[in-house]
């Protein structure tokens, strides 16, 4: 074991403490609390560092030792060396001013690369097939299409949808029973309004959902999820909704296990509960068979949420509900008497988009896209990070990089020093699942970093990468063994 203070007047001309406190590997002890120096800021930008000789003398390590620490240091950008001027703490290696987001203090104001899932990237988006259908559905828009909006949508995109949702997804969706919105928040919106709670939820999903939930007087409880998805039996008669990923878990990713998909169905069956299917990254699958809509085993008792925020653009602002026939009217009464929220004209392009299969073409050209993302991502930390995991990667637009426990802030701060914007998973974790799990040592929650892989430009793509194999932590040394002790005297 090493614990040692260095009286290091070299550094700037005043006293560092540098403490190395642990066991294994000396390298990685000393390297670990430089790179905590720079972070808290006690070593500034340009600090110059003493030479290896001498602080290896002081720690009473090997030369070699302080050496290698310092090279490697460089290689990862914490430090910076030239000839005749010493080792120096590397410009951009200052500590970060956080900005105020809920359970992530440490993200960057302005990160350099963007690693948060939940976006396309934006260039991608068909401008030349978006246009040529905006034309014809223009030219053929009947006159009341410029009228005031029926809060059911337009027709000829409902009809469009579910063609389409019928033989993508195995949704039952005759279009009298889809409600257009601006997207899945919208839409559970209006069912907190109708429906009521409260609800169950998984422990691992979007807080903006749990709150946009909440401020409409519903609250939600979690429930477990694992490698089958959502631990469905722990639904209540008391439970009016639950709301489920149910095509690929977010973020955790992974579809619902068949058995678990027909006993949420039971449950609604037998409670009158409603089960609410936010078909997340559903059109997003690379290396598995395509996993049906739950909404297909019973129309009567589940809502589908979908919209084109992935698979197109957010700023589209379209999205849809197929509802229950008994909830339609209650829904569409909710949204008001006008279309307030998505633009006829809009409505009227993505019908087209959608018959002339310039939709079909667009989710396949994504789809292969992400999957060239997502490969590069798994081979650069296959390179550089072999000591880490990576799930959920069979379908979406993020994985999941799972560390050692204990390490998933210090992950997002080391992110933010290298101008990382990234999230991790405890960042979706239910705070009922947290507390309940304080107290429950068999429900282990993980560690680990929600990586997006969606974001980037592809000249940005392998930077970002590289910054985020930066930003993990090095694989534990392993622990050293206890010296023998003699036998005790008879």
């Amino acid at each position: 074991m090493v614990n040692s203070w260095v009286n290091s007047a070299e550094i700037l001309g005043s006293d560092l403490p540098l403490e190395l406190s642990g066991t294994g590997n000396r390298r990685a002890l000393l390297m670990d609390a430089l790179r905590e120096a720079v972070r808290s800021g006690r070593l500034a930008p340009g600090t110059r560092l003493p030479p290896y000789r001498s602080l290896a003398a002081d720690l009473g390590l090997a030369r070699n030792t302080v050496a290698d620490a310092y090279a490697e240091l460089v290689a990862e950008g914490w430090l910076a060396a030239r000839q005749g001027s010493g080792t120096r703490v590397a410009e951009r290696a200052a500590p970060v001013t956080p900005v105020h987001r809920p359970r992530t203090p440490e993200r960057a104001a302005r990160p350099v690369h963007d690693l948060v899932q939940g976006q396309p990237d934006p260039s991608v988006f068909p401008r030349t097939a978006w246009l040529a259908s905006a034309r014809r559905a223009l030219a053929a828009a009947p006159d009341d299409a410029f009228g005031p909006g029926d809060p059911h949508g337009r027709p000829e995109l409902r009809r469009a949808l579910g063609g389409y949702l019928a033989r993508v997804r195995g949704v039952r969706a005759a279009p009298d029973r889809i409600v257009l919105c601006s997207g899945a928040a919208h839409g559970l919106r209006l069912l907190a309004e109708v429906v009521g709670g409260p609800w169950a939820a998984e422990e691992y999903g979007l807080p903006f959902h749990r709150g946009l939930l909440a401020s409409h007087g519903v609250g939600t409880r979690p429930l477990g999820v694992d490698a089958d998805g959502a631990r469905v039996d722990g639904l209540t008669r008391h439970d009016r909704a639950v709301l489920l990923t149910p095509a690929h878990q977010f973020p955790t990713g992974g579809p619902l296990h068949p058995a678990r998909r027909a006993a949420v169905v039971d449950w609604a069956r037998a409670t009158g509960g409603l089960v609410v299917e936010d078909d997340y990254d559903g059109e997003f699958r690379y290396d598995r068979q395509p996993v049906g809509a739950v909404q297909g085993l019973d129309p009567e008792h589940v809502v589908l949420l979908g919209s084109v925020s992935k698979s197109l653009s957010p700023a589209l602002r379209i999205g849809w509900m197929v509802l229950p026939q008994r909830l339609v009217a209650p829904v569409v009464a909710a949204k008001g008497e006008r279309e307030q929220f998505s633009s006829a004209t809009e409505q009227l392009t993505l019908a087209d988009f959608i018959e002339s299969g310039a939709y079909d073409r667009q989710v396949r050209r994504m789809r292969q896209r992400h999957r060239r993302r997502r490969d590069q991502l798994v081979a650069a930390l296959h390179a550089r990070a072999p000591h880490v995991r990576v799930t959920g990667i069979a379908a979406g637009l993020h994985a999941v990089v799972e560390l050692p426990p204990g390490t998933e802030r210090s992950a997002v701060r080391a992110a933010a020093w290298q101008g990382l914007a990234v999230e991790g998973l405890g960042d979706y974790l239910h705070p009922g699942a947290e507390h309940r799990a304080a107290g429950d040592t068999l429900v282990p929650h993980r560690d680990g970093l929600v990586v997006g892989y969606a974001t980037p430009a592809e000249s940005a793509y392998p930077e970002a990468l590289d910054a985020l194999c930066r930003s993990l932590p090095p694989v534990s040394p392993p622990p050293v063994p206890a010296p023998p002790q003699p036998p005790a005297a008879p």
